[in-house]
């Protein structure tokens, strides 16, 4: 198991001791913890006896009613992490989550996935502008994958943000980040624009240095 996911798991058995007195025991306990962590190991096994049916376990916490969502962050990252694609659309519900450690790991969960509809999910949802204030790890994801639909997004959504009245700095200061990383001349009015903005005008400035000279 790499630190990425026995960190995960050090956080739900947390959320799983919290949540024995609220929930069923055998879906939101410890229990139901141990379980997962079980599984969640043997699902990476390369033994496929002992893979497949952690991995056909994991995938049923998606699907049936009454996990609670650590449970299905757990499986779901599990999945991804041993490449299996059922895990897909929860990410992309946690991805877009309002709280920010699960959309973080959901993030990291989907560029693991390496499935070839994320860059596509997270285009939307970095472009939402109902979701805005959630948009953090969309659009931290988009730089990551420099996917065809990472610049046209990212120059949109900063576009936007600049444009105002909501700004939302920390999402703005993510998409001038990622144009930075993804170096592309497209982005290089509106990263101009962004020096205009005290909030922005360092990463803007060193953004724009990083684009080809014209």
């Amino acid at each position: 198991m790499d630190d990425w996911l026995s960190a995960l798991l050090h956080r739900a058995r947390a959320e799983a001791s919290r949540g024995a007195a609220t929930g069923d025991p055998e879906r939101s306990g410890p229990r139901a913890y141990e379980r997962l962590a079980t599984w969640s190991v043997r699902a990476a096994a390369r033994e496929p006896r002992t893979a497949k049916p952690a991995r056909d376990a994991l995938a049923r916490v998606l699907t049936e009613q009454g996990h609670p969502v650590w449970a299905q962050e757990v499986a779901a990252c599990a999945l991804a992490g041993a490449g299996d694609r059922r895990a897909f659309e929860t990410l992309v519900f946690l991805l877009n989550y309002r709280e920010p450690v699960r959309a973080s790991a959901a993030a990291e969960a989907l560029a693991r996935l390496g499935d070839p509809r994320t860059a596509r999910a997270a285009a939307a949802l970095a472009g939402n502008e109902l979701r805005t204030a959630y948009a953090l790890e969309s659009v931290r994801l988009l730089a990551r994958l420099g996917a065809p639909e990472s610049v046209p997004v990212l120059v949109a959504t900063l576009r936007r943000l600049l444009a105002g009245p909501g700004h939302y700095w920390p999402i703005a200061r993510a998409c001038v980040e990622g144009l930075g990383v993804l170096r592309d001349v497209r982005a290089r009015p509106v990263l101009t624009a962004a020096t205009g903005f005290p909030q922005l005008r360092e990463t803007a400035t060193t953004a724009l240095a990083r684009l080809p000279r014209p």
